[in-house]
């Protein structure tokens, strides 16, 4: 009787591998052990939109600080490199960051390059089984070390919730995205 409950006769197959996230007998895998002051965290979430809208979203990098916590301000530098500004309690920590894989629609993938924080990540898109969306994955790496209560300080919390924290709020970017379009409609017809 305990096989027939285990069986789900209409569930689609999990992946066997994903760029970011390792599935072995249909669970996923943790991230990456610390060895050398490297802190990983991993998250995905379920969004109500294409994956190639939530890449376009990702990848226009100046419009970061609208749904990444502390971030004020992200410059392109060049058409694969950028300046980051983070504001914290009256500090600032600043870092350059360079793309190393963009494939349209599907994942990007970065590392900083110089500065004040030294992190790397990739975010993959995917759709949702069913048709019900994208699923958006983040694989990031901090390279604190003993600087992590240092981090915690400035920002008031582990990096790991503020990994989780950015992609809720990247998650309701769609909908604030949609909700200014149809403002910015209704003001143009209205005038």
């Amino acid at each position: 009787m305990s096989h027939a409950l285990r069986e789900k006769p209409y569930a689609e197959q999990l992946p066997v591998t994903g760029a970011a996230a390792m599935i072995l007998d249909g669970r996923y895998l943790p991230p990456p052990e610390d060895k050398d002051g490297k802190l990983w965290v991993r998250t995905s979430a379920l969004i109500q939109a294409t994956p190639d809208g939530l890449y376009a979203m990702w990848r226009d990098v100046e419009a970061a600080p609208v749904w990444q916590e502390q971030i004020t301000q992200v410059v392109a530098t060049g058409e694969r490199t950028s300046r980051w500004v983070m504001e914290s309690g009256g500090k600032t920590i600043e870092w350059d960051s360079e793309v190393l894989a963009d494939e349209p629609g599907r994942r990007i993938a970065w590392r900083s390059t110089g500065g004040e924080s030294d992190n790397a990540g990739e975010v993959i898109f995917e759709d949702a089984p069913g048709g019900r969306g994208a699923i958006v994955t983040v694989l990031q790496e901090f390279r604190i070390g003993k600087l992590a209560s240092a981090w915690e300080t400035f920002l008031g919390r582990n990096p790991k919730q503020t990994v989780i924290e950015n992609l809720r709020h990247f998650k309701h970017s769609p909908k604030q995205a949609k909700f200014l379009e149809l403002r910015r409609n209704l003001t143009e017809i209205e005038a």
